[in-house]
């Protein structure tokens, strides 16, 4: 009996711990990082929906980040969007802003803009990259929690 006690215990500490995978390098000599997945649920002013992505889009008034791996990225992508895989996302975030338009040839984010969105492909991934933004001190960042996926989907209908 006791035995059952403890492991329940156990299975209920490990369903509150994030889900970390792996080692991430860039291509670019950018550190490595150890990827993680929260299941935390974002503040609902966090969230992007598909709608207002197309208006942005159409506006180009969006910082669209993509944190899928390279190969996803290659294989089919939201119109305007920047790969930077969520591996070396805090070390990117980091760099000093013209050596990030030289890595990643757009206009580096900015702690106080609004209109930074991440994604990926179902919206895992973007969580645990708006919450390394936020902890940056990207407050405003905000995701596309349903991802590539979802887009895709919508954009063949």
């Amino acid at each position: 009996m006791l035995f059952l006690h403890v492991l329940r215990r156990l299975s209920l500490f490990a369903l509150a711990k994030p889900v970390c995978y792996g080692r991430v390098t860039s291509a670019g000599g950018l550190k490595t990082a150890i990827v993680c997945h929260s299941d935390r649920q974002p503040e609902p002013e966090s969230v992007v929906t598909y709608e207002e992505l197309k208006v942005m889009l159409a506006n180009h008034s969006v910082q669209l980040l993509d944190v899928r791996n390279p190969d996803e990225f290659q294989a089919g992508q939201i119109p305007l969007s920047v790969n930077v895989p969520l591996g070396i996302l805090e070390e990117s975030l980091k760099l000093p802003p013209q050596q990030f338009e030289l890595e990643f040839k757009v206009k580096a984010p900015q702690k106080e803009d609004d209109n930074i969105v991440f994604h990926c492909r179902s919206g895992k991934r973007s969580l645990s990259a708006l919450e390394i933004a936020h902890r940056l001190g990207f407050s405003k960042a905000r995701h596309y929690a349903g991802g590539y996926i979802d887009w895709d989907e919508r954009e063949k209908k």
